[in-house]
């Protein structure tokens, strides 16, 4: 059944579409329990991949899981960290008004957390060639495709990031975007990226400063930053390691 997120989720009054719900529960409820499951969602621009990843966040939280990780992918519009980063978050539960992090003093690298990973919506191109890198090495057991009604700029059908056939090891679940509820009233907000990146970029920098301190402007924040001793670090005690090479 089609649901409206009551107030204790992070993303309340939103509406949820019934095939999202059997999408989500399918991935937390009939999935094996060992090892949990790891779940990527990718599809077009403004397809709705963050609403479903939280939708899918908070049913993982209900259902047996005390922690779940989050891989933010989706550079320009991330979920917890300023825009530009790639994150890896544990989240432990939600309320209405924040995520709540996980103790990052335990060992979480000896626990075996289900994985949700959030992508941008370049799916075309270099974007393209990405995806299916993530996509290789991250092998996922769930494979959400959020398809919306311009067919050009969905991705693929099947496991399009294989070369040959599926060997059965991953579920491709294909979702299209909640366009419209029960009112035939639009849930996909045309959002202004820019806007967005923005305000995040403030909101982050801005708890450099007292929170007394007059600031409102990008340019405000620009003059209190440049005039703010930088953090510094030793060049001795930086080290590099390759993590991918062609």
């Amino acid at each position: 059944m089609a649901s409206m997120l009551g107030p204790g989720s992070s993303t309340a009054n939103i509406y949820v579409p019934e095939e999202w719900s059997e999408a989500a529960n399918s991935i937390a409820y009939d999935s094996v329990t060992s090892p949990p499951p790891f779940s990527f969602i990718c599809g077009a621009k403004n397809s709705g991949k963050t609403t479903f990843s939280r939708h899918l966040l908070n049913i993982l939280l209900q259902s047996r899981y005390g922690k779940v990780a989050y891989l933010d992918t989706d550079v320009g519009q991330p979920e917890f960290t300023v825009p530009g980063f790639v994150s890896l978050t544990v989240v432990d539960k939600i309320t209405p008004e924040e995520y709540c992090m996980f103790d990052k003093s335990e060992n979480a690298g000896r626990i075996e957390l289900p994985l949700i990973v959030n992508t941008p919506g370049w799916v075309k191109g270099i974007g393209y060639e990405i995806l299916v890198d993530m996509l290789r090495y991250i092998c996922p057991t769930h494979v959400v495709k959020i398809n919306i009604s311009a067919e050009s700029k969905n991705l693929p059908g099947g496991a399009f990031w294989l070369d040959g056939d599926c060997d059965g090891m991953v579920n491709i679940i294909e979702i299209k975007s909640a366009q419209q509820d029960n009112f035939n009233r639009s849930v996909l907000v045309q959002k202004d990226a820019s806007l967005l990146r923005d305000l995040r970029i403030m909101a982050y920098f801005r708890q450099c400063f007292p929170s007394d301190k007059p600031i409102t402007t990008i340019k405000e924040l620009a003059h209190a930053l440049a005039s703010h001793p930088p953090y510094e670090v030793p060049i001795s005690i930086i080290k590099i390691r390759h993590l991918h090479c062609e």
